[in-house]
């Protein structure tokens, strides 16, 4: 059975597709122009954050927010397009790796803390 976030995915996925065909852009989607697009679309939206003190609502402003939902659009565009391309199921890639995220982050053990997996005692 399907479930409401899987079939939300599986709606974006098929509005992207039917922007992109639209347009012909198929021919330009190889999996390495998606993915160096995605790198540049999450570089523009770190950019609307790069020199706020913390990056918290109250600062960004109506505005600012508007252009940072934007970008988190466009990133989720180009996760979507390259998902689709390389025929990688989304929400179970997530619920896969939160699997082996619990793994590795145990959360008795690393409950308030930031440090990186291997950096702290097991």
């Amino acid at each position: 059975m399907k479930n409401d976030a899987d079939s939300e995915l599986a709606q974006l996925r098929a509005i992207v597709r039917g922007f992109v065909d639209e347009r012909d852009w198929d021919q330009f989607h190889t999996p390495k122009n998606l993915a160096s697009a995605l790198s540049v679309e999450a570089a523009e939206l770190l950019e609307h954050f790069q020199w706020l003190q913390h990056g918290r609502l109250e600062e960004l402003g109506d505005a600012k927010l508007a252009e940072v939902r934007h970008e988190m659009a466009d990133v989720l565009v180009y996760l979507v397009r390259l998902a689709d391309k390389l025929d990688v199921d989304l929400f179970a890639a997530v619920q896969e790796k939160m699997v082996l995220n619990r793994e590795k982050y145990p959360a008795d053990l690393v409950r308030g803390d930031a440090r990186k997996y291997d950096e702290y005692k097991k």
